[in-house]
């Protein structure tokens, strides 16, 4: 998807950038915070290819050769850094690489730009060497930094990009998308949309099934311990912590179950409730918890994410944190 037009959602964010290409205003570096799959990287390419159509029209056109080029991944002034096959971490040594591509001559773009996906897998080191690039943006550059949010991102980095948050669509919005296009019931949409928490890109490539049995598996996993059956927290901790994706996975239905345990604890409705189909267990819940217990496990959510992003050790990460959720 290389045009702006044929982006679904974040109208304010596309037209900002389009005004810029249009005006010829745009700053060096970017930095674009949001949940995965709500389009980020989708945006990037499109601002690049913006950026890089011969038409100069502040939209790229999809057609001329600039455009065909980044469609296939192969234009020469554009860059992607991301994290190399069996690598934890994008290294310092790849930033130092990019740093030689910048400074080199452009080949047919407007711009020599470069998109670093994700910017949290950036280690401390690399990311110090990154600033030199972001103080001093060589003529004619580019710099979009996508993550998932700022948690291991050093200030220096974050004061220096000009910050675009990317928000989920409305659920309703993203299930009409996935019932149309991949044809299920309007009600196993909306449900997979829910526990995708407006999240198209995830409710599109997931498998409605799977998700909901791993999600589950996991919710009653954890609705079975106690706080002081720390053998099976340790169990639970080090099967969720097997990998970084799993354990964030895990934090994101925790977030969900913790939001809707809220939400009937606040306004006792269920019409906003996303994990629907496990509305037994979450009465019960949000009754025997108190606003506070869930307030004070939901903001732990960011610190803990942030600590798995810094490559903590994520089974005692994730000991520490999973009592929180029994008390």
């Amino acid at each position: 998807m290389l045009r702006f037009q044929d982006i679904i959602g974040h109208q304010g964010q596309i037209e900002l950038l389009r005004r810029a290409v249009d005006r010829d205003r745009l700053h060096h570096a970017y930095l674009f915070v949001g949940p995965e799959g709500t389009g980020k990287r989708t945006v990037a390419t499109a601002l690049a290819a913006a950026i890089q159509c011969r038409t100069g029209a502040g939209e790229a056109c999809g057609e001329c050769p600039s455009c065909l080029c980044i469609r296939d991944g192969n234009h020469a002034d554009l860059h992607w850094l991301e994290q190399r096959k069996g690598k934890r971490d994008i290294s310092i040594e790849q930033v130092r690489e990019l740093q030689q591509q910048l400074v080199l001559h452009r080949f047919t773009g407007m711009k020599k730009i470069a998109i670093i996906d994700p910017l949290t897998l950036v280690n401390l080191h690399a990311q110090n060497a990154l600033l030199k690039t972001l103080e001093e943006p060589p003529d004619h550059s580019l710099l979009i930094l996508i993550a998932e949010s700022t948690g291991g991102v050093l200030p220096t980095v974050l004061s220096r990009c000009l910050r675009l948050q990317f928000f989920p669509l409305a659920v309703e919005q993203v299930a009409a998308i996935v019932a149309r296009r991949k044809g299920l019931p309007e009600d196993h949409a909306l449900l997979l949309a829910a526990l995708s928490y407006g999240s198209l890109g995830t409710a599109l490539e997931s498998d409605e099934a799977e998700l909901l049995d791993q999600r589950r598996e996991c919710l009653h996993k954890l609705a079975a311990l106690s706080s002081d059956d720390m053998r099976g927290i340790t169990a639970l901790a080090e099967e969720m912590g097997s990998d970084r994706e799993k354990a964030l996975k895990f934090l994101e239905w925790v977030k969900g179950w913790l939001r809707d345990i809220m939400v009937l604890q606040v306004t006792g409705s269920t019409a906003t409730v996303y994990n629907r189909d496990l509305l037994d267990q979450l009465q019960r819940a949000a009754a025997a918890r108190r606003v506070q217990q869930s307030t004070s496990a939901l903001a732990e959510i960011a610190n803990v994410t942030r600590a798995i992003h810094r490559n903590f050790n994520r089974r005692m990460v994730l000991e520490g944190f999973i009592p929180m959720l029994l008390n």
